[in-house]
């Protein structure tokens, strides 16, 4: 083995922080990347993970490590998934094989872990405005720590980001903003903004043009007013008919590009270069979203966040049908009835909210306006006022970015837009930046509202066709999980919604009811099959509706029943919320209704039958509180009874 093959093979072992890329060549700097590189593409394989986004960005994560120093400067992340690299560099490389898993390292920048991660962030749009509201911090404080905000995945064309963008220019010092454009959020990005960047990257006239009118500027000193201005006027012409840096340079920024983003001589020279002006700036560079994994650059949209899988693409998923398979293949069920006036709405999430099956089935129905909620719901609103029937499906977590929204122009006006919200609950290894645990006490507040949530496949797919016909705003939650197998053969899970209903699942003749809202159904029938083999036996319901509450819950409760009520949601305003304000207006005692819900805290990482058993709702937990509460009252003998 010859020498280079030996210092290829140990380059990234050398490398622990920051400060050991900057001992070594611009060569070494790319033979570092691809071996990064490989060891994302091996770790992902394992864990699962954003797989496709981080290996497009390794190349400008080197080169912002090489030039700034981000113990003392802050680098803000937008969206937050692109930074594997950065972690791998940053003293965390040994904990990346528990990438998401209890025990290592996020999937998204966490504070809590490193210096290095100035900022938790999950979701897109921030990074600009966080960056600016820390520009304005260290001014007051006379420091001079660079700021750079790292946007990237189609989140520059979110509102809260040119929100910002109009309010960079008064910032009176540095802040660099660079737009990673990969042509991706996490489908293709869409809209006009990103048409803008995709004529960019295919044509170089402008720049080649702007350098020229720059070269004669610089060589011809004693050049004539009239001929300045006619150079400028050239400038803008040839910018208003092709530079994506027209829209930046409208808003008095300066921009640059754009340039190779896998480049890390130039991209060293350029943020050398860029580090010290004195005034906000945007450099724009181009990447390719899953380079060097020929699957993730075949299909980024796949890769995008990924389950573990086989070097050769291979998934190493189970192969069970998700809830979120329910979703496209009921949709289209609903969109091929006769005079069906459904649509479909996601904001850059097709795949992931299983909207891809109907997009390519009914192209003329399905819209996706890229990461742009709040535009989603307002879109959908319109439709609905025509008489169309939208169907928005979002993640839980993403949902909360477009609540005024669904309050002012949905709710308010009692338009039939009906809300599919994924991921609802805790979501295992991606973390308490994409839990979905303020959905109902978000929603349950609206008057108008209806809010249900089905406890397995075939209730998912009846809550839809309830949800098409029903003319309110509905929302329906579901989690990111498999199917359950053990509510497979229960009879009442197969009789169509009733505004307000729930439905018996088990019967014991007993004095204590676990009453379950959505997917905990599972673990309730499970805590109730090892509590009747330990001789405790329970009533099991799916209440089905969060709002309105089935009065038959109520009844539980006057006919001195002690009621268990289970959700995977923050106690505050959720569902057992619900059922006290119910008994509460009924005048009926909450003395024997108990709430098993999560905590008020943030759930970390770990699998999603760990957070459960965190929430209080895991089935263990329900067995080891029903037969502490039984022993408190005298309800211990007839439980054995």
């Amino acid at each position: 083995m010859n020498d280079r093959e030996t210092e290829k093979q140990t380059l990234l072992d050398r490398i622990n922080s920051p400060e050991d890329l900057k001992q070594l060549s611009i060569p070494q700097l790319g033979e570092l990347a691809d071996q990064i590189r490989d060891y994302i593409i091996n770790a992902v394989s394992d864990t699962g993970g954003h797989l496709a986004s981080n290996l497009g960005a390794i190349e400008a994560t080197l080169a912002m490590h090489y030039v700034f120093n981000f113990s003392k400067d802050y680098l803000l992340w937008d969206v937050g998934h692109q930074c594997y690299a950065h972690k791998i560099i940053t003293g965390r490389k040994d904990k990346f094989s528990l990438l998401r898993k209890e025990g290592g390292v996020s999937g998204f920048p966490e504070p809590s872990e490193s210096r290095y991660d100035r900022f938790r962030v999950g979701h897109a749009g921030t990074s600009i405005a966080t960056g600016l509201g820390i520009g304005w911090g260290l001014l007051d404080q006379n420091r001079d720590d660079k700021v750079v905000s790292f946007v990237g995945d189609g989140s520059i064309v979110n509102g809260a980001s040119f929100e910002a963008l109009n309010n960079l220019t008064g910032l009176p010092r540095q802040m660099l903003v660079v737009l990673n454009d990969n042509n991706m959020s996490i489908d293709v990005t869409r809209g006009a903004v990103a048409k803008i960047f995709s004529k960019i990257r295919l044509n170089s006239t402008y720049e080649e043009l702007n350098r020229t009118a720059k070269n004669i500027i610089e060589h011809m000193p004693l050049i004539g007013k009239q001929v300045e201005e006619a150079v400028q006027r050239l400038k803008k012409a040839i910018r208003m008919q092709q530079s994506a840096g027209q829209i930046f340079e409208s808003l008095n920024l300066s921009y640059f590009g754009p340039v190779n983003g896998h480049d890390i001589g130039s991209l060293i020279e350029l943020f050398t270069a860029l580090k010290d002006l004195d005034h906000p700036a945007v450099l724009h560079i181009y990447t390719n979203k899953g380079k060097g994994y020929k699957p993730a650059g075949d299909n980024p949209s796949k890769y995008h966040s990924t389950g573990p899988f086989y070097i050769n693409g291979e998934s190493k998923k189970s192969g069970k049908k998700s809830y979120t398979k329910i979703i496209g293949e009921t949709l289209c069920e609903i969109a091929a009835e006769k005079q069906s006036n459904i649509t479909a709405v996601t904001a850059a999430m097709p795949e992931g909210t299983g909207l891809n099956t109907f997009r390519d089935h009914f192209p003329d129905k399905y819209y996706d306006v890229g990461i742009c909620e709040s535009a989603a719901v307002d879109m959908a609103a319109g439709m609905a006022k025509t008489g169309l029937t939208p169907f928005v499906c979002l993640y839980s977590t993403f949902l909360q970015r477009a609540f005024d929204q669904i309050a002012h122009d949905v709710a308010q006006q009692n338009l039939h837009v009906v809300f599919c919200i994924d991921r609802a609950g805790v979501v295992g290894d991606d973390g308490p930046t994409h839990h979905g645990m303020l959905d109902i006490g978000m929603l349950r507040m609206l008057p108008n509202m209806i809010l249900c949530a089905p406890a397995c496949g075939e209730e998912l797919r009846l809550a839809l066709m309830y949800a098409a016909q029903r003319k309110a705003p509905i929302a329906i939650r579901y989690p990111r999980d498999v199917l359950p197998e053990n509510l497979s053969g229960i009879e009442s899970l197969s009789s169509d919604f009733i505004t307000g209903k729930s439905v018996l699942v088990s019967q014991g003749d007993a004095d204590i009811a676990l009453v379950c809202y959505g997917a905990v159904l599972t673990e309730a029938v499970e805590a109730a099959k090892q509590l009747e083999e330990s001789g405790v036996r329970c009533d099991v319901v799916n209440a089905r509706f969060a709002k309105p509450i089935d009065e038959q819950i109520v009844e539980l409760a006057r006919e001195g029943k002690t009621v268990f009520c289970l959700e995977d949601h923050g106690t505050a305003g959720g569902f057992c919320s619900a059922v006290l304000e119910e008994l509460s207006k009924a005048g009926v005692s909450s003395e024997n209704v108990f709430c098993l819900a999560a905590p008020d805290e943030y759930i970390d990482k770990a699998s999603r039958k760990t957070q459960l058993e965190r929430c209080n709702v895991g089935s263990e937990h329900i067995c080891r509180e029903v037969q502490a509460r039984i022993k408190d009252r005298d309800l211990y003998e007839k439980a054995h009874t």
